[in-house]
């Protein structure tokens, strides 16, 4: 059994007529790192609030080990949690901010100090206990947030995209930081971002939410090499896409396609393609796993589409290319590559004609 399953849950708030949250079925297991991902206001954060309590469903359950807990209060469920604005009283110190809960729940002194001095240990700021949070910076205010959702030992503890106010180098810092807690605690973490990458680096499963439902619910992996539509392949990561008629194929096979400018293309079936012989689809393609010659004959690959190069970004250990397709049907369309510095065709400049070529195993189609 699950530790948490969600059943056919329904969150509508009094003021819009569109659900938050849309008849949600979801297990999470104990734990795994679960990261629910996906835009302003697709319905993650309803999700986390209704989780740990604070927000209660329309309809449908939410069980913890078998049991409803829809109508249990925040402070029975035994779930620490971590918000964005980190919540820290500035009047206590950094030792009396992580003892908060433990107060709640009328834990004795002695052991209050014992577990306090263990969670700030496990978060690295034992020699902070006596210091306000004014004087700490933001990634160490996060830790102390953190120290305070462990120090009562929860089943579950949940993260509200804990790292957006930090900058790029502190916000990767605490990735690895909690990344190396859930590894060495076991503790079951449910986490939101919008973060595509930050997802990637920490979780176990992502479940990519859009307009109140899940999209797609699996591995980082999964959901980068084998995404089950348009959306999830869009949101994770840079990917390009084309519109093309379906000659032949089928579900996890490969399939033919007709590009509008008569290019024949060949990609895997995505997970639920089920398209018929002439219907339109979509291919993806992720931007790494095109190559680029200014002379076709020079390429055997399965496809190849021809393109003019707009511009050329480097980036350190790459170039990002902007080309734009000649297909009628894609007129304006912008595809990107990824290229090694060492690979890129000596020569090259923008308004260049140029052949995308790109394997069908790295291709999928909707």
């Amino acid at each position: 059994m699950a530790l948490i399953e969600f059943e056919h849950v329904r969150k509508v708030y009094a003021d819009t007529a569109m659900p938050a949250v849309d008849d949600l079925n979801l297990h999470i297991e104990a734990g795994e790192f679960l990261t629910l991902l996906g835009p302003s206001g697709s319905g993650k954060t309803t999700t986390l609030m209704l989780l740990a309590g604070f927000e209660r469903p329309t309809s449908g359950h939410i069980r913890l080990d078998g049991k409803p807990i829809e109508a249990l209060p925040p402070h029975k469920r035994n779930m620490g949690v971590v918000f964005q604005s980190y919540s820290l009283f500035p009047h206590m110190t950094v030792a009396q901010n992580v003892a908060f809960p433990l107060s709640v729940r009328k834990v004795a002194a002695d052991q209050a100090r014992t577990r306090v001095a263990a969670a700030l240990a496990k978060v690295r700021l034992q020699d902070y206990a006596q210091r306000r949070p004014q004087q700490l910076s933001g990634g160490q205010q996060q830790r102390v947030a953190l120290a305070r959702a462990l120090v009562f030992e929860p089943r579950l503890v949940l993260m509200d995209e804990p790292l957006s106010a930090l900058d790029k180098k502190l916000r990767e810092q605490m990735q690895l930081e909690i990344r190396r807690l859930h590894r060495e605690l076991g503790v079951t973490m449910v986490y939101v971002t919008h973060d595509q990458s930050e997802a990637m680096t920490l979780s176990d499963r992502v479940a990519v939410f859009n307009q109140g439902r899940v999209e797609q619910l699996a591995t980082p992996k999964q959901l980068y090499d084998a995404p089950a539509n348009p959306f999830v392949a869009g949101f994770l990561g840079d990917n390009n896409m084309i519109n093309a008629a379906v000659e032949s194929g089928s579900a996890g096979a490969a399939v033919q396609l007709r590009a509008a400018d008569g290019s024949a293309l060949r990609a895997r079936g995505g997970p639920a393609f089920g398209q018929r012989q002439g219907a339109a689809a979509t291919l993806c393609v992720r931007p790494e796993a095109l190559r680029i010659a200014t002379d076709a004959r020079h390429l055997q690959t399965e496809n190849r589409l021809r393109a003019t190069l707009v511009d050329a970004i480097h980036q350190g250990d790459h170039w990002r290319l902007v080309v734009q397709l000649h297909s009628t049907a894609s007129a304006g369309t912008q595809w990107f590559a990824k290229v090694n510095a060492s690979a890129l065709p000596p020569g090259l400049a923008p308004g260049q004609d140029v052949d995308l070529a790109f394997r069908a195993e790295d291709a999928w189609v909707f």
